[in-house]
């Protein structure tokens, strides 16, 4: 039996085991169905495939222009099409009723199947005519599941902190289905990190490039996991945060370690750099001449060089047609503009001599405009009157964000983008095409977008989308290093500079204070935060350092893509003209205000589940 991507096999997975309705109950139904999977191979392997569908989680089906956007739930973007995940994020308003991005139930819904897969394979009967294709396969199989198990541990150990380790098929008649207690965090963590050290000795280097393997686990997921984990709990929300101090069992056993360890900062650098070692992935360099381009490419390509753990996806223009600009004219793009790109991430974006805007030395300018050439997808094209805050910066930045009179895959596209109101009520523009889909802050998102697609004519994106990927494995290396030390060394620069000789940056050091820890820890968190924006990883990183309750709190900005008829008539130019709205767009302005709370900083328990399990004791503040 020839082996199947998992994509193609987790759709086969309508004979999936665990569909409880509660996490540790088991639907007397299932056990008939258990039966019925194990008794047969071929059944077996579609429920081990079906393991693989919990990578395809609800906020990575942005990418399909759907789901839950992470980075508009933080200071990256706004969802100004806000959904019911979205908007009670950003006011506060969730609980442990009512949270939309709760996976409580879904996970541990995995797990259970996990756990019934890693009792039952062994029992399988195998054909003897098909011996020899399955007993060096199996083991695979239980190291698979085995890793998306101690996965889903990873995703609610971030969400919630401690959780009831649960490894056991449970009865109906078993105790522990309804009186389960939380483990602690580093309970968990040890159970994460065991089980990729395990599975990591079992699991091959790597599949062939674009083979029907290509996309299983391997030993590099399975160590970089463990990188991922280690940081996690180095890091300040979980490494002696005293505001958890009172989270205890009924035993009295501590959830949260009160005590500060420096060396799981080591831990974590260590297990980054045991990814590294294996020399199984490279920085990806499609186009080194051009920096730009260079970047980009890794959003709209398989790009096979640098993704450790990708999920795959069929060719298709979702991502285009749902986040492109939205204008609607002959000359536009034609997609539907779904996020408001913020101020404070634009403000983020480093000048091309490696100097945050902020510095006096950076020469970074606010007025006036420049006139030059800017990579649109395809090709350097000319553009005039683009502002000089857009000047010379990070090609990461190029490569991310549209901006006023940006251009995108010129013949396709034969003018700029044009964010600033002007014609009835905007609907000459970018940013007001229709009602509901208007850009509130004159920038749109660009980076995902392939310019091969023409959302007027034909094409579609090639790309899988990386769950991890060998940039983040340098930065966990330098953020770990950089806390263990007491200040950066060679091994911390050179991490970081990995990734920005990438895209032509600067090496660090450049200004004073990346020689100190708390200079380069700002640096690292910037560079993360510049390197991986828009794949829903600032969402977690601001709140494992413990800074979201300054960055996702108050007011987001944009410029003043929607003037006021007053502001609009006192330019001096026809108040419907472009003129009258580029005079009065170059200026900040609010365009939403967040609310988070300390108690936000982890996610509630589902009252349900501690309606069900009294054993389980609620997180802080909730």
């Amino acid at each position: 039996m020839k082996s199947k991507k998992y994509l193609y096999l987790m759709i086969a997975a309508s004979i999936c085991l665990a569909s409880c309705k509660k996490y540790l109950n088991v639907v007397p139904t299932e056990l008939v169905t258990q039966d019925a999977v194990f008794n047969n191979i071929q059944n077996a392997e579609s429920a081990w495939a079906h393991l693989y569908a919990s990578l395809n989680s609800g906020d990575v089906q942005f990418i399909h222009g759907g789901g839950t956007v992470l980075g508009a739930c933080t200071d990256e973007c706004k969802n100004h099409w806000e959904n019911v995940a979205e908007l009670p994020f950003n006011s506060g308003a969730w609980n442990a009723t009512n949270n939309s991005l709760d996976i409580w139930n879904g996970a541990y819904q995995y797990i259970r199947s996990a756990n019934i897969f890693l009792a039952s394979i062994d029992k399988t009967p195998i054909p003897a005519s098909r011996s020899d294709y399955y007993t060096p396969r199996i083991p695979l199989y239980k190291a698979e599941a085995r890793f998306l198990r101690a996965n889903q541990y990873f995703e609610l150990f971030r969400r919630y902190g401690a959780v009831p380790l649960v490894n056991k098929v449970l009865a109906t008649t078993d105790p522990a289905a309804t009186t389960t207690a939380r483990n602690s965090v580093d309970d968990v963590v040890k159970f994460i990190t065991s089980e990729c050290d395990v599975i990591a000795g079992i699991l091959p280097v790597s599949y062939p490039q674009g083979s029907s393997d290509y996309g299983r686990i391997t030993k590099g997921a399975a160590l970089a996991l463990k990188a991922r984990t280690l940081v996690y709990a180095a890091s300040p929300l979980f490494n002696g945060n005293t505001m958890y101090a009172n989270i205890k069992n009924a035993d009295g056993t501590l959830l949260f370690p009160q005590t500060y360890d420096n060396n799981k900062w080591l831990l974590a650098a260590n297990a980054a750099k045991a990814v590294l070692d294996l020399g199984a992935y490279n920085l990806s360099n499609p186009n080194p001449s051009n920096p730009v381009d260079n970047y980009a490419q890794l959003f709209f390509t398989r790009n096979y060089d640098e993704i450790i753990l990708p999920l795959i996806i069929g060719g298709n223009r979702d991502f285009e047609g749902t986040y492109m600009p939205n204008g609607r004219d002959a000359n536009a793009v034609n997609g539907n503009g779904k996020m408001s790109v913020f101020q404070e991430l634009v403000d983020a974006y480093e000048m091309n001599n490696g100097r945050p805007i902020s510095d006096p030395q950076s020469g970074y300018q606010t007025a006036g405009f420049w006139n030059g050439q800017i990579w649109d997808g395809i090709q350097n094209t000319a553009v005039s009157n683009i502002s000089n805050m857009y000047k010379n910066r990070d090609p990461r930045f190029y490569a991310t964000i549209f901006f006023q009179y940006d251009v995108w895959n010129y013949s396709n596209n034969a003018r700029p983008l044009k964010f600033a109101w002007f014609g009835n009520n905007g609907g000459a523009c970018d940013g007001w095409p229709k009602p509901g889909t208007n850009c509130e802050t004159g920038y749109n998102w660009r980076k995902w977008a392939d310019p091969s697609v023409n959302l007027k004519g034909g094409g579609n994106a090639n790309r899988n989308f990386p769950l991890i990927r060998l940039a983040e494995i340098y930065l966990i290396y330098a953020e770990a290093m950089n806390e263990y030390l007491s200040a950066p060394n060679s091994d911390v620069y050179n991490a970081v500079n990995a990734i920005r000789s990438r895209v032509s940056m600067p090496g660090l050091p450049v200004i004073a204070s990346d020689n100190t820890k708390e200079g380069m820890r700002k640096r690292i968190q910037n560079e993360k935060r510049i390197e991986f924006a828009f794949e829903n990883q600032r969402f977690w990183d601001v709140r494992r350092w413990l800074i979201a309750k300054t960055v996702d709190n108050g007011d987001m900005h944009g410029l003043n893509a929607r003037p006021t008829s007053a502001e609009l008539n006192s330019t001096g130019f026809d108040p419907n003209s472009e003129a009258a709205g580029v005079a009065v767009f170059y200026k900040t302005v609010v365009d939403q205000t967040r609310v988070f709370a300390d108690r936000h900083y982890l996610m509630p328990i589902p009252q349900t589940e501690i309606n069900i399990d009294p054993a389980l004791i609620q997180n802080y503040g909730w």
